[in-house]
């Protein structure tokens, strides 16, 4: 299992930060006799900088950042692999790779069902998002079942999928985060399960 990045570059820092302090606490001076009992303990050693917990309007600015991305790409795996094949008429019986086309179709679905969760998440840290997605929750509750659906060739569940991205999409638009479809690699569609 490969180790997420963010914890390599947090290990790199901290072993940075000791490696710069315990060489910092070595003593190359010369030994003196002045009285170092007269000095805190606390003055001795200057306490280490603490990293600050970002503020309440950057974490509203990554959320709608976060949001765009999620919604952009369940966006762009609904079209890409749902809606476009089923206009082509790849879902109906006898079609020429239809079973390829309902497999990725209900890894799109899986994935789209995912990223609209994540962007849900998201959106929660917004107000102006909470509130414009709020009405969208039990549509977004309801794709789960659809991938099912999907293998099964019901036209309906290509037709849920795409209303519901179309009603996400307004939402971000009114709430000032306007989404763009961008399609998911094949890599992307299977780790979301």
């Amino acid at each position: 299992m490969p180790v997420p990045i963010r914890r390599l570059c947090v290990a790199l820092t901290l072993c940075c930060a000791l490696l710069a302090g315990s060489t910092a606490c070595g003593s190359s001076e010369k030994t003196s006799t002045k009285d170092t009992a007269a000095v805190p303990a606390l003055q001795a050693v200057p306490a280490a900088a603490t990293p600050s917990p970002t503020t309440s309007a950057e974490k509203r600015k990554f959320a709608k950042t976060r949001f765009v991305v999620d919604a952009g790409l369940a966006a762009g795996a609904t079209y890409q692999w749902i809606v476009k094949p089923y206009k082509a008429g790849k879902f109906k019986k006898g079609a020429h790779g239809r079973k390829t086309a309902l497999v990725k179709a209900a890894l799109a679905g899986a994935f789209t069902y995912n990223r609209l969760k994540a962007a849900v998440r998201n959106a929660k840290a917004d107000p102006t998002l909470s509130k414009a997605l709020a009405p969208l929750n039990s549509a977004i509750a309801g794709l789960k079942d659809l991938p099912s659906k999907l293998r099964k060739g019901d036209g309906s569940a290509v037709n849920s999928f795409n209303d519901t991205i179309d009603k996400v999409k307004g939402a971000g638009a009114g709430a000032g985060a306007p989404v763009k479809d961008k399609v998911p690699s094949g890599s992307q569609l299977r780790g979301s399960s």
